[in-house]
């Protein structure tokens, strides 16, 4: 299965409102579910742990050199609410170079707001909110990998 017969079938799901699709073949097996969340996908190839060691060991330097500054404002950032990343992968702010952010500072957002782009795997995955309120700092880099879970914004809730 090639990346364009992954996107396809994406879209399908997105669409026909069906909450889980798994598919298996020799040595290839996806796992597509959906809720009111972002879409999440399960894949297993043989060759590719090796592959994705290299991935996640390469990027934890960074996240490392970038606590940095979210510490210094640890005291400040008590009162708010944390957008973290729902996986690994390339953080963008918007869906191309030539287009505005989803979200800047001061910005106000709802559930459900789109506020950024992980790339994993040549995938593009829109990443929602999952709270009201207003962007207080954007924690990543454009274009910068990161980790599951790290911190990506600084939500001050309303």
């Amino acid at each position: 299965m090639d990346i364009k017969q992954i996107q396809e079938l994406i879209k399908f799901v997105s669409r026909s409102g069906v909450n889980e699709v798994a598919i298996e073949q020799k040595d290839f097996k996806i796992t597509i579910k959906t809720n009111q969340t972002p879409t999440v996908i399960t894949t297993t190839v043989p060759a590719a742990p090796a592959a994705t060691q290299v991935l996640s060991t390469a990027p934890a330097a960074q996240p490392a050199a970038a606590t940095g500054k979210p510490d210094a404002a640890a005291e400040d950032s008590s009162k708010y609410i944390t957008i973290k990343s729902p996986m690994i992968g390339t953080f963008y702010r918007s869906s191309s170079p030539d287009k505005p952010s989803f979200v800047n500072v001061g910005d106000e957002i709802s559930t459900g707001k789109i506020v950024c782009i992980i790339e994993a795997m040549k995938l593009f995955n829109e990443i929602e909110s999952e709270v009201s309120g207003r962007i207080v700092k954007v924690l990543v880099d454009n274009a910068s990998p990161v980790e599951y879970d790290q911190p990506l914004f600084l939500v001050e809730p309303m």
